[in-house]
């Protein structure tokens, strides 16, 4: 039989090569009132429509099926029912039956780096077209030839489901109806320049599997309704520059689990950890990532997952009754969150369409030395498009009330790490990273713009100027930064020999002359109880009871020192041990009475910082604090 459609296209779509495949596929009108329908079914034996109700004719020995007939005796979404190697019969609608529904003006934005709620354009959305449910697919890949949606629901076949591009935007489009939620899914990606294909999971997947499974599941519709109302308009007033602000941090995945080692769900650890911060009197509890993340050891540093809570603790419902359980104690939930790198697995966002396109193509940028891991492409549009949606995202779908910003210093600096010879000069010759820092401040203006009194924290470990001051006078719009020159000095001076500190009061006051010139957080954090650092306590000199009289002093300075307070979970204890992330805190020493006595001191530090003004309403201002004798 011959065909109308371009021979050109037919054998670019049996090819796997075709860059719209609706040039072949679907129903075209032909002469005299006629449609020539055609379908591509790699795993059928044989074909037919159900109305009206017509054999399918296969084309040679191809998988390519065709009818002809009166275009108006076709329904405007037709089902096919085809026999497939096992005898089994299938039948569904036709997806290139349906139009394409992506708004113009929506990949534009995208494309200018300006859609900042990118997750409600791409990735997988359950939702209806025609009036028939399915499941809408948009992925971004611009190097690529073809790209196909494959799961168990087609066997993994990359001929089955091709997807539509998008003009020369990059992204691809495909509406898959009757499809349900909790399928597994992944992208198929042939790569136009090398014919290379890759397997991906989906960058705006709302939900992965439980690693060390890594493929996307289509999403259910949330049925978490939201009631902390009155906490999101009270937090909007909110001047947390002026007011007490101390945080819990917390690595959910060993803060506690059950009795066989298992991870518990995010309601559980709502109720055990909310109960547990309340009685401390902790104002926030710090997360460190639960982005979804493939290696326990990362600490959920190594992100794979920018739209997806781990697994490891349930579902996204859960993590939203989490936040909702602490809101309702009065306590705010802080997400670190990690756009300065990510890391190579084959699988996520690693030269994604075959090229090099979430990170710089220039390993001198686009290779972190330390930690094996890409770098962002800040300079790319919809890179910009991807991080802000993603801190967006978390902000409001999940209410968290700040973003940590992980690893700023890295993000900054084009030298970061790299010797001489290592790393290239801005257009202006020096080490900024210019396009990074642009992307730092937008992040800030618009998080601040949109989600009424969210917070944002800088890690940046360097002397970089106006951190937390505001982008119009110059800064990069941070709410806080970390004092890591504070936690450095302070934990130096301690650890000495109190016959020594009289020869090293340096470390203490040299801090005042630089602790106004940023909004500070003090971290005793959990970068410090690792990797052969000691805990805190052991960090401290002397026998027992000299080392718990040294760490109270500690934490009594903390509470005491201009700048909000953030301790690591364990060091409410005096844990002697580091922390170890595959166990739980050693919640049995809190039975003895040194422990017992440290977490006494931070109850009462925490209520005499909440209720003595003094201690916080001018944590920020020069005249706010005075050291009687240097």
């Amino acid at each position: 039989m011959t065909l109308r459609a371009d021979e050109v296209d037919v054998q670019r779509l049996l090819s796997g090569r075709l860059h719209e495949p609706r040039r072949v596929l679907g129903a075209h009108a032909a002469r005299g009132g006629k449609v020539v329908l055609r379908a591509h079914l790699p795993l059928a034996e044989r074909a037919e429509l159900v109305e009206p109700q017509a054999s399918l004719t296969r084309i040679g020995d191809s998988a390519l099926f065709e009818w002809r007939g009166s275009a108006a005796a076709l329904p405007e979404r037709y089902r096919l029912r085809w026999q497939g190697r096992d005898g089994a019969w299938h039948e569904h609608y036709d997806p290139y039956a349906f139009p394409l529904t992506l708004e113009q003006s929506d990949i534009e934005r995208f494309s200018a780096g300006t859609h900042y709620r990118a997750y409600e354009l791409l990735g997988a959305h359950g939702t209806s077209c025609a009036g028939v449910a399915g499941v809408r697919f948009a992925v971004w890949a611009p190097n690529a030839e073809r790209v196909s949606v494959i799961g168990h629901f087609n066997q993994w076949d990359g001929r089955c489901h091709p997807m539509s591009a998008r003009g020369s935007s990059g992204i691809w489009e495909l509406f898959i109806p009757e499809l349900p939620a909790g399928e597994l899914y992944r992208y198929e990606i042939r790569n136009r320049n090398t014919g290379e294909l890759r397997i991906k999971t989906d960058p705006y997947a709302t939900v992965l599997e439980h690693r060390p499974a890594n493929a996307s599941l289509t999403p259910r519709a949330s049925q978490f309704v939201w009631t902390d109302e009155e906490w999101l308009r009270a937090r909007a007033a909110r001047q947390w520059h002026r007011e007490p602000l101390s945080i819990y941090e917390v690595h959910l995945s060993s803060w506690r689990r059950g009795p066989n080692g298992e991870f518990l769900n995010y309601r559980e650890l709502a109720r055990q950890l909310g109960q547990h911060v309340t009685e401390l009197g902790f104002t926030h509890v710090e997360l460190m990532p639960v982005t979804e993340h493939p290696l326990d050891d990362s600490w959920g540093y190594q992100c794979t997952g920018y739209f997806a809570p781990t697994r490891r603790h349930g579902d996204p419902d859960d993590l939203r009754a989490f936040v909702a359980e602490l809101h309702a104690l009065g306590i705010g939930v802080i997400l670190d969150w990690v756009p300065g790198h990510f890391p190579k697995d084959d699988y996520a966002l690693a030269r994604f369409d075959g090229t090099a396109l979430y990170e710089y193509e220039d390993p001198q940028k686009g290779e972190h030395p330390d930690w094996g891991t890409l770098v962002f492409n800040y300079s790319r549009n919809e890179v910009r498009s991807f991080l802000m949606s993603s801190a967006i995202y978390w902000l409001d779908q999940f209410h968290f009330d700040g973003l940590r910003v992980d690893a700023v210093a890295s993000m900054l600096y084009l030298d970061y790490s790299r010797k001489p010879g290592q790393w290239t000069p801005n257009v202006h010759g020096g080490n900024e990273n210019l396009e990074a820092i642009d992307f730092l401040r937008r992040l800030n203006e618009h998080t601040h713009g949109v989600c009424a009194g969210s917070i944002t924290f800088a890690e940046e470990s360097t002397a970089w100027p106006q951190v937390s001051r505001p982008t119009y006078g110059g800064g990069l719009g941070f709410s806080f930064k970390w004092n890591m020159g504070w936690m450095h000095d302070t934990l130096v001076y301690m650890g000495k020999d109190p016959v020594h500190r009289r020869h090293h009061h340096n470390l203490l006051t040299f801090g005042p002359i630089y602790a106004f010139t940023e909004n500070f957080v003090l971290p005793l954090s959990h970068d410090e109880v690792v990797h052969g650092k000691r805990s805190l306590l052991e960090k401290m000199p002397g026998d027992e009871w000299q080392k718990f009289a040294n760490f109270r002093l500690l934490l009594s300075y903390q509470w005491t020192y201009p700048g909000k307070k953030l301790l690591f979970m364990g060091g409410e204890l005096g844990q002697s041990a580091e922390w170890n992330h595959r166990e739980s805190v050693p919640w049995h020493l809190a039975e003895e009475q040194r422990r017992s006595g440290v977490m006494a001191l931070i109850k009462d530090l925490n209520r005499i910082y909440r209720t003595t003004s003094a201690l916080h309403k001018r944590d920020h201002e020069a005249d706010g604090f005075s050291w009687l004798s240097w």
